[in-house]
């Protein structure tokens, strides 16, 4: 089989075709290959801890995410006959019943193969009614974003555990005063000193920066401000002088830099629907993060200009890891676990997007082939006339990839 027919077929069924019998996999080869991930494990573990961590989380979503897929098609009655971790050439397998597992050289993603995922599928004659093909609409769809549903469980697991034990970041209700006040400024001329909780500004109650912020900048320069803050339980009134803001100089300034928000442990149940409202939303920012990350004018632009937006240029999972490592140096396991929930629910919407060789292009094909089917008669879609379209997909994804590790190792995050 050619190499554009392999890639064709490839992209089309979802996994791998043809068969490398084990005895003939080099033994060299994947002895060089486990070493070389392993010591590049082994280097990530030594340089950051928690760059080795993420990474790992990656992995186990990558193979959570196969085994999402594996499970419900054997339970729909569909036969399975490969699940590999990586893609490349073979490194290591073996076979158990009709289903052969084993790892490949490039660690990148995972495959399961169904068999009949498409018309041009071939299948055994005793085989065709264990297809895809062959399975109603209903089990095709459930198969198919099986993987996207499973980062989405990944995601509230980590979310839920993360908001019980450690807490979720948000608003306290108290504004409290993080670093030193600006020397000579109206804050520390009215006694504020690190620590203390500001209650009122101007006689308004302030429960969050913004509040406080607010208040500060609708007073001009020379203005008075009656403060009121907490220190050790007691509180401290005050009047402060505004000084010119250095940013705008018809506003006012105080010159205390101030936080309101930190993490609060949660109940479960709280953990439970701030969880669900937090994916819900990471989902709907995903969503418009997907036509970012496939505008190729971001990487083009990001390519051109190396302090543009760190928002719409392209990345990859070093550059992820990199932010990783340090979310972890920052803030500890929480950090890192909040990304990898993040990047979760990222990965499961990109997942979806509606072309191949993404599974949301597979659910598109069984959604238009139920719609054009009419009673007795079965719909099949020509999956070939997606292939010009599916090179130029395939084209993007490896221009941005390409992109997203330049920029990630020449200007990492």
């Amino acid at each position: 089989m050619s190499f554009y027919n392999r890639f064709r077929h490839e992209v089309t069924v979802g996994g791998a075709v043809g068969t490398e019998p084990a005895a003939e996999v080099s033994t060299s080869r994947a002895v060089v290959a486990g070493l070389v991930i392993t010591g590049l494990l082994v280097w990530l573990g030594f340089t950051n801890p928690w760059t080795l961590l993420f990474v790992v989380g990656l992995l186990i979503s990558i193979l959570l995410h196969e085994v999402g897929h594996f499970v419900t098609a054997r339970r729909t009655g569909m036969k399975v006959t490969q699940f590999f971790m990586g893609f490349g050439p073979r490194l290591w397998s073996t076979q158990r019943g009709e289903v052969e597992y084993g790892a490949r050289a490039f660690p990148l993603g995972a495959f399961v193969r169904i068999i009949g995922m498409n018309v041009h599928d071939e299948v055994e004659s005793g085989d065709e009614q264990r297809a895809y093909r062959n399975k109603s609409y209903p089990r095709q769809l459930l198969v198919i974003t099986a993987g996207s549903v499973m980062h989405v469980i990944i995601a509230l697991v980590l979310f839920i555990g993360i908001y019980a034990f450690a807490g979720r970041y948000q608003e306290t209700g108290a504004v409290v005063v993080g670093a030193p006040p600006a020397t000579g400024s109206p804050a520390e001329a009215a006694g504020i000193r690190q620590g203390d909780t500001i209650v009122s500004a101007g006689g308004l109650p302030v429960e969050t920066r913004s509040e406080l912020v607010s208040v500060i900048t609708a007073a001009e320069p020379g203005d008075t401000l009656d403060i009121l803050y907490v220190r050790d339980g007691r509180e401290i009134a005050a009047t402060a002088q505004l000084a010119a803001n250095p940013a705008d100089p018809a506003i006012g300034y105080l010159g205390v830099a101030t936080s309101s928000s930190d993490y609060v442990k949660q109940s479960i149940p709280e953990a439970v629907v701030h969880s669900v409202g937090d994916v819900v939303t990471t989902a709907g920012n995903s969503v418009k993060g997907v036509f970012t990350a496939l505008n190729p004018f971001n990487s083009i632009r990001a390519l051109q200009d190396p302090e543009a937006n760190l928002e719409t240029r392209p990345t990859t999972v070093v550059g992820a890891s990199q932010i990783g490592g340090q979310l972890g140096e920052e803030e500890g396991l929480k950090g890192v676990l909040l990304l990898l929930a993040s990047v979760n629910v990222f990965v499961g919407v990109f997942n979806m997007f509606p072309l191949l060789p993404f599974d949301g292009g597979h659910a598109a094909i069984a959604t238009y082939e139920r719609i054009r089917s009419r009673a007795g008669q079965r719909y099949r879609a020509d999956v070939n006339k997606m292939i010009p379209v599916t090179t130029v997909v395939m084209g993007l994804l490896g221009f941005l990839l390409f992109v997203g590790l330049y920029l990630d190792i020449t200007n990492p995050f």
